[in-house]
């Protein structure tokens, strides 16, 4: 695996490479932020990274949640500083690996196994955008809502008595943004998979029976 390759090696990268140094980043803090000119790579260590985009209206709207082993930041092929066009944000408290877009380009070239595993999971994001945009411009709310949750129920859920449980604390708020809806129509959803036994939530976690919601919706 390239997390186990890049963490058993990280003391040796670190000698080859002076830019690589691990921070922890507090919970709603950023990576950098949108419209902030940054030059670093960031290589999740553990904990969640929430992509998103502040429109000309204020309006936020999630693009991506990152995980470990995945990378993100200033990645295009010139030297120059880059503008960023989303903000990156920790949910929860996350670790990772700073280095400079110089010194990840190098670590890549000189360790090739960690090249195509750092390609594969990018060009993964890429689909999964592009999937997000899809769905969300072909179907409704609700239908958006349900594949979702079974998206992160697989990306971040852990078993429990209902079928999975959210190891990240998601808000209203952030479902919503998730889907490309108003907090108040996905409040009103969840209230209404929770009277039909499909999800359970409290305050901090959101557990999904993932059975019901995919016999209730994958097959519409």
């Amino acid at each position: 695996m390239t997390d186990d390759f890049f963490e058993t090696n990280v003391a040796q990268f670190k000698h080859e490479f002076p830019s690589i140094s691990e921070i922890d980043i507090a919970s709603k803090n950023s990576l950098y932020c949108q419209g902030e000119s940054n030059s670093h790579v960031f290589w999740i260590k553990s904990g969640i990274v929430k992509l998103s985009y502040l429109t000309v209206q204020g309006t936020e709207v999630t693009i991506a949640l990152i995980k470990k082993g995945e990378v993100l930041g200033f990645l295009p092929n010139h030297p120059e500083p880059h503008t960023m066009e989303e903000t990156a944000q920790a949910i929860g408290n996350v670790q990772c690996y700073q280095m400079s877009h110089h010194d990840f380009k190098i670590l890549l070239l000189q360790h090739p196994q960690l090249l195509w595993p750092v390609f594969e999971k990018t060009y993964a994001r890429k689909q999964n955008i592009e999937h997000k945009l899809r769905t969300i411009l072909t179907q409704p709310v609700e239908m958006r809502l349900a594949t979702t949750l079974l998206e992160l129920a697989d990306m971040f859920g852990i078993e429990c008595s209902h079928g999975y449980a959210l190891e990240i604390h998601l808000t209203q708020q952030d479902v919503a943004d998730l889907i490309g809806a108003s907090r108040s129509v996905v409040s009103t959803l969840l209230n209404n998979f929770r009277s039909n036994g499909i999800l359970d939530y409290t305050r901090d976690q959101i557990c999904i029976n993932d059975t019901a919601l995919t016999n209730a919706y994958r097959s519409k």
